[in-house]
């Protein structure tokens, strides 16, 4: 099969340019570039017809099958300079431009926010990804004036500034999403910022810890760093504090996991004006809900929701909690599998063929080690029910929707693994505070544009990024004259690029 640029007299003079598909002497199919008047006009209509059909290519053999058989260049003869991947520049750019950031005025961030949504890597290998994809790329001597500008221009409060009004644009923010999580460093000194601490990923590096605020949606609103041993019950209070001042005493409710669950610390986001609905641990259930167990056992129907309260705190301190709890069946099924997991390792620790960790369900008795099955038992008891405690009231949250705002949480856990993961935030190469500051600010950027584009195509960053970064550009010179000749769009690529560039809602 092969395909070939021809050029056919019309009948009213012109001269028309089109791309035939012939398998031995078999038509195929024939698409229609254009029709020319001027041999300049032909000139262009031949190459942009053969950009098509060698795309990626520096510069384009010269070759036309006539209706008279081949000839070649009739006038100027077209040379294409380079490609470009303009579709998903302009794509990213119009997004970013769109939430705001280009208010910044700042051509390098602007590149070094985009550059690492396309390629996560070091600012320097960024510089070689912009020039890959065809579009400027500041100097190494611009990339370090630009780290500065964002700390001393305060780039980060500015971002989240338009990170906020982005998301506020159809009315007040309700609830927002709260976690943490470590980036760690590949070095084995810590200093007063890198230290080693609890880290989720289970490494002894230096690390620091990051909170990140979030809309219902996991679109964020503000970045906060932490030493690398800082506690998280000791983070939520002043990121939620900061916010809201930034932001004129704006009233929400925060949405975070059974980690920030301490008596002192719900005081203080009750003291602070805040309200909260947070994750219960497991191991108040029995407890919480002695009643319904003294009563009906473990009958629990599937969507079930049992609304109880719990004292916590001593003296003057003291609160009375509304907790409310949820039974699903497949979360059930979910905890009986981990259930008989664990019983299986303390199977094996009593056998003697694994050696004894923290594992759930195993006794001692002197040098006799067992399963504690009245331990498993309890475990089954409560299998498939969840706790989230509130300090919302019920006239203004029912129990219903107290679980639909924390379910909404898994989407700041999927910001933290976009974070991590395609734009590769960890691990982190700078040794100084504001460079590290810089470093999460450009991730931050990068962040809300990734979630903003996915949440306009359904689709991953990854997905985006795949489909677009191949159709490219071709930039042609005819004589003194550069045209640009736009790649084919394949059909199941054009809504990608109608949704990416709507307009801002």
């Amino acid at each position: 099969m092969g395909s070939f640029v021809r050029r056919v007299t019309t009948a009213s003079g012109a001269t028309a340019v089109q791309i035939m598909h012939k398998r031995g002497r078999r038509v195929l199919g024939i698409e229609h570039i254009g029709s020319a008047h001027t041999e300049a006009d032909l000139a262009v209509l031949v190459e942009v017809a053969r950009a098509r059909l060698h795309a990626g290519q520096e510069q384009l053999p010269w070759e036309l099958e006539s209706d008279t058989g081949p000839t070649g260049p009739a006038g100027l003869e077209p040379l294409v300079e380079g490609t470009a991947s303009l579709l998903l520049w302009d794509a990213l750019a119009g997004v970013y431009d769109q939430l705001g950031f280009d208010q910044l005025g700042d051509d390098a961030f602007k590149a070094l926010v985009l550059g690492r949504i396309i390629e996560p890597t070091s600012k320097l290998d960024t510089l070689r990804v912009l020039a890959e994809v065809g579009v400027w790329a500041p100097s190494i001597t611009t990339v370090k004036r630009c780290l500065k500008r964002v700390i001393t221009a305060d780039y980060r409060g500015r971002v989240g500034d338009a990170c906020y009004a982005h998301t506020t644009t159809g009315g007040r923010l309700a609830a927002v999403l709260y976690d943490l999580t470590t980036l760690h460093f590949e070095t084995d000194k810590e200093d007063g910022l890198r230290k080693v601490g609890m880290s989720k990923e289970r490494r002894v590096d230096p690390q620091v810890t990051v909170g990140l605020l979030t809309d219902t949606s996991g679109f964020p609103l503000a970045v906060h760093l932490f030493e690398g041993n800082k506690a998280e019950t000791r983070t939520l209070i002043p990121v939620l504090t900061a916010f809201r001042d930034r932001h004129h005493g704006a009233e929400m409710i925060v949405v975070a996991d059974a980690g920030m669950l301490s008596a002192a610390n719900l005081l203080a986001l009750e003291t602070a004006g805040f309200g909260f609905i947070v994750g219960s641990r497991a191991a108040k259930t029995p407890y919480d809900l002695a009643d319904h167990l003294k009563t009906k056992g473990n009958n629990f129907a599937d969507g079930q929701v049992i609304e109880t309260t719990r004292d916590m705190g001593v003296g003057k301190n003291k609160r009375t909690r509304r907790v409310v709890y949820q039974y699903r069946f497949k979360r059930s099924q979910h905890d009986n599998r981990a259930i008989n997991a664990m019983i299986g390792r303390a199977e094996d620790v009593a056998a003697g063929t694994r050696p004894l960790k923290k594992d759930r369900f195993v006794t001692i008795d002197g040098a006799t080690k067992g399963v504690d099955w009245d331990l498993v038992e309890r475990a089954r008891s409560l299998t498939g029910v969840k706790g989230y405690l509130t300090s919302i009231d019920t006239a203004t949250m029912d129990g219903a929707a107290v679980i639909a705002a924390y379910t909404d949480l898994y989407q700041v856990e999927r910001s933290f693994r976009m974070t991590k993961s395609d734009l590769a935030a960890r691990p982190v190469f700078h040794r100084l505070k504001d460079s590290i500051e810089a470093h999460l600010t450009i991730v931050f950027a990068a962040l809300a544009v990734s979630r903003e584009a996915q949440t306009r195509t359904g689709l991953s960053i990854k997905k985006i990024i795949t489909t677009l970064r191949p159709l490219r550009s071709a930039t042609i010179m005819i004589g003194h004259q550069r045209l640009t000749a736009e790649p084919r769009v394949p059909t199941q690529t054009q809504p990608i690029l109608d949704a990416l560039t709507q307009s801002a809602h």
